[in-house]
């Protein structure tokens, strides 16, 4: 029997069954707090499972060894190697179901480990992702500027927690959460993210309203917003206890695996959390790839799991996850031993990606150049981010990173940095679109860089300005025809004129005779805008028409060429008097 240093008997249960129902219970104790703080999916295919019951095995064995007082058959001159046969022995009496469960874990996970290797596999990791080749000149077609993002991320989150200070009664309670994601909202690519409780104090006294915004930065117009909500979202990673958007979902589906949940709006800007379901596809632990997801209401909390996902969805598969993909299918397209020895037609992805919107989708755009990662790429994919539709285009020419030195050799004395290029169809040709910023993470100028002669660099103060420039550059370096140049001139009599003063500058409207659309003109920058008149006339250089109608385009330069006739003198009335 054990007893304490003082002489009495500890406080143990004496049978074997109270021993066993107590282990259990302390045991189920340590149990549920681990679950609740590091939440691992109750799933085979997970290794965090296999860390959980690991865990619980260690813990119940420990129990053990206390509520029997550690008293172990043993004399004083046993030695330490005594000992540790003397524990090896009570464990497998007393705790022999636990030991073997372990032991069947650990076979388990070596096994699925093993079945799970490239080496054996080979051909099934390859086909996780499917990839056509594409046209580029027929699938990306010319998009129009009201289409083309101008920030990266960390510009456009930059601004989004600037517009957070202007908010007087939010900035002391939250703050930006700088965990944006870019969609496609209604028409328009932008940035959206969900604001956070400032500190636990914070969330302590606004809990019961939820956070009452988010934040939308149109990646086009660098226009920041908040959006307040009739109700405030009651979950979201800022929540410490059960809304806790992970603790949320663990509870709800305990035995799937997630990817990290991402922040949406659907077309009525009511916030989402999108969060992918993963699977493995290859033995017990390989071939990772996503199947449907949950989408979880962040006001509410309810929570739905979709096969397929609705249409507004556009983060589904993360690009992480689909370059990973493609460097199996491209590395392993003719087998295991290929990759390593020999490496024919290996390829693999460029590092760093970014977006462009196509069809209401987003799609990722990454390079693709040799398994040698030399200074050229071989093409670039494009792969929905909801569907893992993915095709392959042909474009041989500099790397994203060559394109951005390229572009920043031309401002190097301005000091810009380049963000990771965007690839355009200019003149249908393939164009790495490429914003420069300040020291302050804001956008200053743009470039746009020949993909496949990468010293042809033009840069400008505004896309139309810089596609005009490009365009002509193609044109004089003959890579393409002087009839690809588009229409950036229109002449004639101003039959309107009107004015306005916008950010403390002055500018003059112009229409046309003949036409609908007026011109903005800039005084600061064409001080003869203010001698103009009605019936002048004059030739005005503006910004590429987008394809649909709009009322008013940018002008950057205006020309005088004629004035308008002074008008005739009035003629006098002749008065007749009657005769006297």
């Amino acid at each position: 029997m054990s007893h304490s240093a003082n002489g009495k008997k500890r406080r143990m249960p004496q049978s074997k069954l109270g021993k066993v129902l107590l282990n259990l219970a302390i045991t189920l104790l340590v149990g549920c707090a681990y679950f609740y703080v590091s939440l691992p999916a109750l799933n085979l295919q997970s290794g965090d499972f296999y860390s959980f019951i690991a865990l619980l095995c260690i813990v119940y064995v420990v129990c053990a060894l206390i509520t029997s007082g550690f008293n172990l058959d043993l004399d004083a001159s046993a030695t330490h190697k005594d000992h540790l046969k003397e524990y090896f022995r009570f464990i497998k009496s007393q705790c022999l179901p636990v030991g073997l469960l372990f032991l069947l874990l650990i076979v388990v996970a070596v096994i699925g480990q093993v079945i799970s290797l490239p080496i054996f596999r080979a051909a099934s990791y390859r086909d996780l992702l499917t990839v056509e080749n594409g046209t580029f000149s027929t699938d990306i077609s010319e998009i129009s500027f009201n289409e083309i993002p101008t920030l990266d991320r960390d510009s456009a989150e930059y601004l989004g927690d600037r517009q957070m200070g202007t908010l007087s009664d939010m900035v002391s309670q939250f703050e930006f959460s700088n965990d944006s994601t870019q969609i496609n909202y209604q028409g328009r690519p932008v940035r959206v993210a969900p604001i956070d409780y400032a500190d636990l104090i914070k969330w302590f006294t606004n809990r019961s309203q939820g956070l009452p915004a988010y934040v939308v930065v149109d990646m086009v117009t660098q226009e920041a917003k908040v959006v307040r909500l009739d109700e405030g979202m009651k979950y979201s990673f800022s929540e410490p206890l059960n809304r806790n958007i992970l603790r949320h979902l663990r509870f709800h589906y305990p035995t799937y695996m997630f990817e990290t949940p991402q922040f949406e709006i659907d077309e009525d800007g009511h916030p989402y959390w999108i969060a992918p379901r993963i699977v493995k596809t290859i033995g017990l632990f390989g071939g990772v790839d996503i199947r449907g997801a949950v989408l979880v209401d962040a006001v509410t909390g309810e929570c739905q799991y979709y096969e397929e996902v609705p249409t507004w969805v556009d983060n589904l598969y993360t690009p992480y996850l689909i370059m990973q993909q493609y460097n199996y299918h491209g590395t392993l397209v003719n087998g295991f031993i290929n990759s390593i020895f020999g490496q024919r037609d290996v390829t693999v992805v460029t590092e760093g990606y970014n977006y462009i919107a196509l069809n209401d989708d987003v799609y990722m755009y990454t390079g693709v150049t040799s398994i040698n990662s030399d200074q050229s790429n071989l093409g670039f994919l494009l792969s929905n981010q909801r569907t893992k539709e993915t095709k392959f285009y042909t474009a041989p020419g500099a790397t994203e990173e060559a394109a951005k030195k390229s572009a920043q050799g031309v401002v190097q004395d301005l000091g810009y940095v380049a963000t990771f290029p965007l690839l355009l169809n200019i003149a249908d040709e393939p164009t790495y679109f490429i914003p420069l910023k300040d020291a302050t993470n804001l956008v200053k100028t743009y470039a746009m860089v020949n993909v496949a002669q990468y010293q042809v660099v033009a840069t400008g103060a505004t896309v139309s300005e810089c596609e005009q420039k490009y365009i002509q550059m193609l044109a004089q370096k003959g890579i393409t025809t002087q009839e690809a140049l588009p229409q950036t001139e229109a002449g004639g009599v101003i039959a309107e004129i009107r004015s306005a003063v916008m950010d403390g500058n002055t500018y003059y409207f112009l229409r046309l005779t003949g036409e609908d659309v007026f011109y903005s003109v800039s005084a600061r920058e064409n001080p003869i805008a203010v001698t103009l008149n009605v019936g002048d006339r004059v030739t005005i250089s503006h910004e590429v028409a987008p394809d649909e109608p709009v009322s008013i385009l940018s002008g950057t330069t205006v020309t005088l060429d004629r004035k308008a006739a002074p008008a005739p003198a009035p003629t006098p009335a002749v008065s007749t008097l009657p005769a006297a």
